[in-house]
């Protein structure tokens, strides 16, 4: 971990955008991603008792894919279409692995989801991780393939990045993810995609 490389990096950011995410320039491009509102449409979507209605958290979570601005415009559609062609079997377990991912074993959660995404061949990083970090932004961080690299590579983490999602990365990126963000300027924590997204607008 280089942390030298950290501090100049939140130096030179602080430097261009006084204030950090306060700044009101890095304001109008937060504004894009509406990381508050969607946060609040995960809370009303995705809180515990709603997962009783399998249909509904289904829309939810297309939904969510499909207004974020942090999915790419590909993904979108291929994970719509996984969702549409499920039985009502795939369909209780895609949910249930959520509900897992959000309310229970997160572990289990995130590795059901993995395996039928993967099956269907759209287990990317962005989609199984969007909506946990719309959940909570502050704990869970979204795995973007082009960022994660670069921070790992910026701060020489000791972490070895592949496509296919695992536990074992998202975890331990999470917890490095967690020391970084002690080390920083609060203004830069706002949430976790923003921390990352300070190290990619700095390297």
């Amino acid at each position: 971990m280089n942390l030298q490389k950290l501090k100049e990096a939140e130096a030179e950011f602080l430097r261009r955008y006084p204030g950090g995410f306060e700044n009101p320039e890095m304001v109008e491009i937060g504004k894009k991603h509406r990381v508050p509102k969607m946060s609040e449409f995960a809370h009303e979507s995705f809180a515990p008792e709603k997962f009783h209605n399998v249909d509904q958290t289904l829309a939810a979570m297309v939904s969510a894919v499909s207004r974020s601005s942090m999915v790419s415009m590909f993904e979108k559609p291929r994970f719509k279409d996984f969702v549409k062609v499920l039985d009502d079997t795939e369909k209780e377990a895609l949910t249930s692995a959520l509900y897992e991912q959000l309310h229970g074993d997160q572990q289990r959660g995130f590795e059901l989801m993995v395996g039928m995404l993967q099956s269907n061949k759209v287990a990317k990083w962005t989609l199984m991780t969007i909506i946990p970090f719309y959940y909570k932004p502050k704990d869970e961080v979204f795995v973007k393939p082009m960022t994660t690299k670069g921070v790992i590579k910026t701060l020489d983490l000791d972490l070895a990045y592949k496509p296919l999602p695992s536990w074992d990365f998202y975890r331990r990126y999470r917890d490095i993810i967690g020391e970084l963000k002690d080390k920083v300027d609060p203004s830069l924590t706002i949430s976790n995609a923003a921390f990352t997204g300070f190290m990619m607008m700095s390297m």
